[in-house]
């Protein structure tokens, strides 16, 4: 990822949250999401992940489809040694295409190479479609679980976790 895809990479993900989270949280939250604030803030902060956070996009035709980003996972502020998936979003247009699991994917790959024995994530609770996509990739609920606030209303969020290399049921053939 570079400077200059901060703008799509905002859209994106604004986009997709818009998509997955309606009915699953106040609908206000979602509505208010705004791509232009949502890239200030990404071009504010470009560059300032730390050490071992790995920002991705996937192109098709020259454009920007997608985005992983992992980095060290913590504990509160003690490092697990594991990877956590920190983002994972695919164009609207391309939901269902592969290119989700595709990019998960690399993402383990690259976390694996870093030494990573595993990877954890977090997902809305009731985010089935999203619970089941990790599933298959060989991720299961570890029983941590936070509130995430959304237009003033606790939406709880559940940690998953996966073993590196995955071993899911849609993992790649080598």
């Amino acid at each position: 990822m570079v400077l200059a895809d901060v703008e799509r990479v905002s859209e994106i993900r604004v986009r997709g949250r818009q998509w997955a989270y309606r009915g699953l949280m106040p609908q206000a939250y979602p509505d208010a999401l705004s791509v232009a604030e949502d890239a200030e803030r990404r071009r504010a902060g470009f560059g300032q992940g730390g050490p071992g956070v790995v920002n991705l996009v996937a192109e098709r035709a020259g454009t920007v489809v997608g985005r992983p980003a992992h980095g060290p996972d913590r504990d509160g502020e003690v490092p697990t040694g594991e990877a956590e998936l920190c983002a994972l979003y695919v164009s609207v247009e391309h939901i269902g295409t592969g290119l989700g699991r595709a990019l998960l994917e690399e993402a383990a790959r690259r976390a694996e190479a870093l030494g990573h024995p595993g990877m954890r994530l977090w997902v809305l609770r009731d985010n089935a479609p999203a619970r089941r996509f990790y599933a298959r990739a060989g991720f299961h609920a570890d029983g941590a679980e936070e509130p995430f606030e959304a237009a003033g209303v606790a939406v709880p969020e559940v940690r998953r976790r996966g073993r590196l290399p995955l071993t899911g049921s849609f993992r790649a053939a080598p």
